[in-house]
């Protein structure tokens, strides 16, 4: 994907209003790498209160060292958090873009996550 195609496809995503929103649109990419990655994600996320906070996991299963599947839960974001933060998540999960790269491409400025 050329530079000028991943900001276009940032700042359409970004216009978009709930989590399950960006993943269909993210499912429909034609890229087949964003496209595949983004329905392997969908159904595979979890809001959970800790500390007074909605927040957010991406929850999957990983293989541990004993050879048995666990089930784990990365903390994405806060509910209330601006949905560029998913968004800068999804492209750093998937791709390692950096969080920095994907607000700029949506014309943002960046600031990182305060988690407590």
């Amino acid at each position: 994907m050329q530079q000028e195609e991943f900001e276009i496809l940032v700042k359409e995503l970004a216009q978009l209003e709930s989590v399950p929103a960006i993943l269909n649109a993210l499912k429909d990419n034609e890229e087949t790498e964003i496209s595949e990655a983004a329905a392997a994600m969908i159904g595979h996320f979890s809001i959970a209160e800790i500390d007074g906070q909605q927040r957010i996991y991406h929850v999957f299963t990983q293989t541990n060292e004993q050879g048995e599947e666990e089930e784990l839960a990365e903390w994405v974001m806060n509910a209330d958090d601006e949905l560029m933060r998913f968004i800068a998540w999804f492209f750093y999960t998937t791709f390692e873009i950096n969080d920095k790269e994907t607000y700029q491409a949506a014309g943002r400025s960046y600031t990182p996550a305060k988690k407590s």
